[in-house]
């Protein structure tokens, strides 16, 4: 990149890449939203995702303690009440394990992570690590696969109550939630990474975060294909779904 980009060609480049690169594309996704997975899997799914799950607030606390800017940390902390809770809303990781309870599994183990894949854990604790390390605007812009994530809940809202018997309106209530907080989250994140990206070297950066955080969900996806689809090789330690 030579030349500044416009705001909104920004926004054209950010979006573009969702199109190309969000976990929406990835097969298990597309298994998963479509019915053609069985109970375990979904149950596997679920145990794996918890993970990314609980992480949320710890990558935005560690984002929060290096912001300088009291109006910045206002506007972000709700991100951490949204996932943790705060007064009468018990929060996304508790709405969260209710489906792990609805898909019965022990909610201690789901909690412990014990069961999770080693893959998982690593691309999940990478994210953390880079929101803690690198520069704001990369660490803001990272969060902004929040642009295509309402579109990929709908979907899966759709799927899993059209095509699995075990999936009951309250399992899905995390992702109805998500409907309305992540276009707000987004909304800000952009309008930040649009005011403060003005240099060609930090639209390239902006671009190249946005893209890790598709990588991570991606790798995600990877190893729950590899584990539970094709070939079907679970690591030592990970969850084992019963015998169908």
């Amino acid at each position: 990149m030579t030349d500044v980009m416009s705001p909104e060609a920004l926004e054209r480049a950010l979006r573009k890449i969702g199109e190309e690169r969000y976990h929406n594309l990835h097969p298990f996704h597309k298994m998963l939203h479509g019915g053609r997975m069985n109970f375990g899997q979904v149950q596997a799914w679920a145990l794996n995702r918890y993970v990314y799950q609980a992480a949320i607030p710890r990558k935005d606390a560690a984002l929060m303690a290096r912001l300088e800017d009291r109006a910045l940390r206002r506007e972000w902390i709700h991100r951490i009440h949204d996932h943790d809770g705060i007064d009468a809303d018990s929060g996304g990781i508790e709405r969260w394990l209710k489906l792990t309870d609805g898909l019965k599994l022990d909610r201690a183990y789901v909690i412990s992570q014990e069961g999770a894949l080693p893959a998982t854990k690593f691309a999940v604790e990478a994210y953390v690590r880079f929101v803690y390390e690198r520069p704001t605007l990369e660490a803001i812009a990272s969060s902004l696969t929040e642009l295509f994530a309402p579109a990929i809940h709908a979907e899966r809202i759709a799927g899993m109550l059209e095509h699995y018997d075990f999936i009951s309106d309250e399992l899905v209530a995390y992702f109805r939630k998500r409907l309305d907080q992540a276009p707000r989250d987004c909304r800000f994140a952009l309008a930040y990474v649009q005011e403060h990206a003005r240099t060609p070297e930090q639209q390239a950066a902006v671009l190249a975060a946005l893209r890790f955080k598709t990588d991570v969900l991606w790798a995600q996806l990877d190893a729950l294909y590899f584990a539970y689809v094709e070939p079907g090789f679970i690591p030592p330690g990970a969850f084992r779904p019963a015998p169908k």
